[in-house]
């Protein structure tokens, strides 16, 4: 059954036009339902896709065009051919008219006129059929399936920031995820640590804590930088300057280990912005500075536009729409002038992204070298913020005016605005991919692994129109075959594996899609029902292998809230309920229950019916893992708090400034903040660790 929409639905005409160009009419919250979207909806949606949409005059004409371009255009802007195809020339190469002439420039420079056999890489096609029409597309030759882990093995889920030792400035840092990953590989056998993006943020005050509304998803953010780690630390002259600045990381480590403060991303940046300025006085040595050299020729014009934006943000603020007119263009004269007048400044900013992604690469080193298997799993965000040094650097490849979002569904019937813009389809294929391409690339030299937010991104995203509420939206769709496909050529390239992160509504295919070509699934323990049955806990067996399983994740409760009920009573102390407290609480209870009877059917509970001592929560705690073990997911993530019983979640969706959302380092039972060399001495931590280790 389709019902309306908020508005007006689409006519035929607009229906028409809205789908040769990617844009949906309609969408399904759930199977048996299907909703049209507003024809005000769509209209704005094409417009930001570069289609006049505003009349019914206007609607006819760009049809008529629409539909004379697909018709006379030789080829598609882009075409995939996986190496396990049945054949060796892509369909839409096979498909031309007979006599048509090929000239392909391989990925390595090479010229041929045949696409048969092409290694794997990103080709340029140019053809001429017979009757003299031309045309070019960007030829993805890719393996049919990404890596996948070699074995099963578990690991540890942590957000670096919360993660503080004795030696990190106020959060955690890279020399802790150093620290950590070789803790975890060579003591507790893990196969891996996640960590939450490390993006590059947008500077503010405060600045926003949130890691995935980045100013870059290409660069990574130098605040994680462990300064003494630099080489060139330790030749700082000004010892006096630094005895100043390690006295106060020690005020704001203790602020937040002793005195119960909330981690203070701005402070931690202010003080190691001091130490870095006294760092970079220090001159390379020939060595390094080739090294440095290297590292600005391979990053190219990406660094500079990014070190541009940092520079130009210190003079005139983070938000553009204030900057000079001229400056907010990346590519206009004013720009290139003030380049020129701020290259110090960009200098400076090249220089940390340098560092940064030595102490990433370092960090995944030690990962690997204590015997982990995948090593660090880093994590792609969605999107950035429109404000951003992507948004300004790569604004043709944005739609003006729209945010990335969701539909109404049946857990938030208002929709989800997240104030990302989206990528352009168009403009993305038009270039080959080559903004996603570059993304990719950077990311998959320092990780092992690769998890993909909302991966259903790749195959379409719920754009919103500025100034209108999120039921006001539509799908845009993207080539998701040659989005995989590049994925899969990168990662490959790599030897990464890659998880996508599919929890929620997906269309129908995708989770099929995503797994015929290797990328692991996302599966929450408490989300795992029957749904299609009895509603009743899934058994392990009926787990998909194909997936990291987990018991939770940086938005929801911990295992110890689930477990005691405490997620309630903080939403209940916020005001986020939509029932009364009684009915949440025996709602919760409930199915807090249930999953308790299933694992004390299977024999993994055992002796705490009735008994409400943390001595039983911790054992509910190793029994849910337990059960974890049971399934076949291949990957088996374990939350880092859960294994010292923390209560609190690093994020509480639907909150703002009501919870202190990204700024809680990793705490016991009791909110005691807890450092890394006490979780590797905890006797807690290490039972866990005991029945993880019974993974094969």
């Amino acid at each position: 059954m389709t019902e309306p929409g908020p508005a007006t639905p689409c006519d035929e005409e607009l229906s028409r036009l809205a789908g040769l160009h990617g844009v949906a009419t309609s969408y399904s919250p759930s199977p048996d339902r299907t909703v049209a979207a507003s024809a005000s909806a769509v209209t704005a949606v094409l417009a930001a896709l570069g289609v006049d949409a505003s009349t019914p005059g206007a609607v006819r004409a760009a049809l008529d065009t629409r539909t004379r371009e697909l018709s006379e255009r030789l080829l598609p802007p882009t075409v995939v051919h996986w190496t396990g195809a049945a054949t060796d020339v892509p369909a839409a190469l096979d498909a031309l008219p007979s006599g048509t002439r090929l000239r392909v420039e391989t990925e390595r420079g090479e010229t041929r006129d045949t696409a048969e056999r092409l290694p794997a890489g990103v080709h340029r096609v140019g053809a001429t059929a017979p009757d003299g029409r031309t045309g070019e597309t960007r030829l993805i030759v890719a393996p049919d399936r990404l890596p996948t882990p070699a074995g099963r093995s578990y690991g540890l889920l942590v957000q670096l920031y919360s993660l503080l030792s004795r030696h990190s400035w106020g959060m955690g840092d890279l020399g802790d995820l150093a620290e950590l990953a070789a803790w975890a590989g060579r003591v507790a056998g893990a196969g891996f640590v996640q960590v939450n993006p490390l993006h590059a943020a947008v500077p503010g005050a405060p600045t926003d804590p949130s890691p995935y509304r980045p100013s870059s998803r290409r660069f990574p953010d130098p605040v994680h930088l462990r300064v003494v780690n630099i080489p060139e630390y330790a030749h700082v002259e000004d010892r006096e300057r630094v005895r100043v600045l390690l006295e106060r990381a020690e005020r704001l480590r203790a602020d937040v280990l002793d005195k119960g403060a909330l981690i203070d991303r701005d402070a931690v940046w202010e003080l190691k912005r001091e130490a870095l300025e006294l760092v970079r006085a220090v001159p390379l040595g020939p060595g390094r500075q080739a090294a440095y050299a290297d590292f600005l020729a391979r990053e190219g014009q990406d660094l500079e536009d990014h070190a541009t934006w940092c520079a130009l943000a210190e003079a005139h603020g983070s938000d553009r729409d204030r900057w000079p007119r001229g400056l907010r263009d990346p590519r206009s004269a004013e720009t290139a002038r003030a380049r020129a007048e701020l290259m110090d400044r960009v200098d400076f900013h090249s220089w940390l992204a340098w560092l940064t992604d030595a102490q990433l690469t370092a960090a995944q080193r030690a990962a690997r070298e204590a015997g982990m298997p995948v090593g660090i799993v880093h994590d792609l965000a969605v999107g950035v913020h429109p404000g951003g040094a992507d948004a300004w650097a790569q604004q043709e490849y944005f739609a003006d005016g729209m945010s990335v979002g969701a539909p109404p569904d049946a857990f938030n019937a208002r929709g989800q605005d997240w104030g990302l813009p989206p990528w352009r389809p168009d403009r993305l294929a038009e270039s080959g991919y080559a903004p996603y391409r570059r993304l990719l690339r950077a990311l998959f030299r320092y990780a092992g692994a690769l998890r993909i937010d909302h991966v259903m991104g790749l195959f379409r995203l719920w754009w919103v129109p500025q100034d209108r509420p999120p039921t006001e939206g539509t799908y845009v769709r993207y080539d998701a075959e040659a989005m995989l496909a590049l994925l899969a050529l990168e990662a490959s390239r790599a030897g990464a594996v890659v998880i996508g992160e599919d929890l929620g509504t997906v269309e129908p295919g995708v989770r099929e899609t995503l797994q015929r070509h290797g990328v692991l699934g996302t599966s929450v323990l408490w989300f795992e029902r029957d749904w299609e049955g009895d509603g009743q806990p899934l058994p392990p067996e009926g787990w998909r292998a194909d997936c990291l399983a987990t018991a939770t994740t940086h938005d929801l409760p911990s295992t110890a809230a689930r477990l005691t009920g405490d997620h309630v009573e903080l939403r209940a102390r916020l005001g986020l309920l939509t029932r009364p407290l009684a009915e949440e609480r025996v709602s919760a209870a409930a199915d807090t229950a249930e999953w308790l009877a299933l694992l004390s059917r299977l024999g993994l509970l055992r002796g705490t019916a009735g008994d409400l001592s943390s001595a039983a929560e911790e054992a509910q705690i190793q029994a849910v893992h337990r059960f974890l073990l049971r399934t076949p997911a291949r990957m088996i993530g374990v939350w880092l708090p859960d294994g010292v019983g923390d209560r609190r979640p690093q994020n509480l969706p639907g909150t703002w400034d009501q919870y202190p959302n990204w700024r809680l380092p990793v705490a016991d039972a009791e909110g005691r903040p807890v450092t890394l060399e006490e979780l590797a001495a905890s006797p807690r931590l290490h039972a866990l660790i005991d029945v993880l280790r019974e993974i094969g």
